[in-house]
């Protein structure tokens, strides 16, 4: 890239353009001062014109006159509600018209956006007024087509470039927890160490033996019966048929006694 300080150089930003890149690329904010410093690189700077949308948001004004102070001249433009609910807000005819009235008191024409709609136009500015045109955008929002039409391409895809938006973006990148409260860390590593035999050992309920199954108010063989058995079938507690057997029945011996009959 050839780099003269003796050019005349023009800025013209699309600011809608950049916003709406950086707020769907990185959800942060456009640095306009680093940007224009470095598309500038020294040479002489003619004209800095920022083109921006007038929607009417409290921060809006605040921005603008941020805008002024880096060195831009602000033009805005109200934004047109239509029938419907439909919305319009754009500069591309504005820019465009802009920048064929400066190209003939310019050496190089910087077009900061990445919208390809600006193809004739940078095609215009380099066969017919003999311009040397220059865009800077977001590499990975910006049109191919518009890169290779240029005579060089400044990628803003570049921390240098945007600042955070919100405390919340920041909070979301951070690979540390925000907020951990010291029991819920002490007992997950205690659960961590403990091994599955011990969950087992002491998930498993106790129940009484049979000494304490008799002394009861129920009946001995009730609580037995409503005790769970664990372990194999060999644990099972056979039934003993025979200690339930019928009583035997004592048959007393009559002995019959002969009557004396007299003789």
């Amino acid at each position: 890239m050839v780099m003269n300080p003796e050019q005349r150089i023009g800025v013209l930003v699309d600011v809608q353009n950049l916003y709406y890149s950086a707020r769907a690329l990185y959800d942060a904010r456009v640095n306009f001062d680093a940007i224009l410093k470095d598309v500038v690189k020294g040479r002489k700077l003619i004209r800095a014109i920022a083109y921006a949308i007038k929607a009417g948001d409290k921060e809006e004004d605040t921005f603008h006159q941020a805008l002024s102070r880096i060195g831009f001249e602000v033009r805005l433009k109200p934004l047109q509600i239509f029938y419907g609910g439909n919305k319009k807000a754009d500069w591309d005819v504005g820019i465009a018209m802009d920048a064929i009235e400066l190209a003939p008191k310019l050496d190089v024409v910087v077009l900061v956006s990445g919208d390809g709609d600006y193809i004739p136009l940078v095609d215009h500015l380099r066969r017919a007024l003999g311009c040397r045109v220059e865009a800077a955008a977001f590499g990975r929002s910006t049109s191919s087509k518009l890169r290779e039409a240029v005579d060089g391409f400044l990628d803003l895809d570049d921390k240098k470039y945007v600042f955070s938006s919100s405390k919340e973006h920041k909070e979301r990148n951070s690979e540390k927890p925000l907020f951990e409260h010291p029991r819920e860390h002490s007992l997950r590593e205690h659960s961590s160490k403990r091994s599955p035999r011990s969950f087992a050992s002491h998930e498993r309920p106790r129940y009484p033996d049979r000494g304490e199954a008799r002394g009861k108010s129920r009946s001995g063989l009730d609580v037995l019966h409503s005790i769970p058995v664990f372990g194999s079938s060999s644990e099972v507690l056979p039934e003993k048929k025979e200690e339930i057997s019928k009583p035997k029945i004592m048959k007393k011996k009559t002995t019959k006694k002969k009557k004396k009959t007299a003789s």
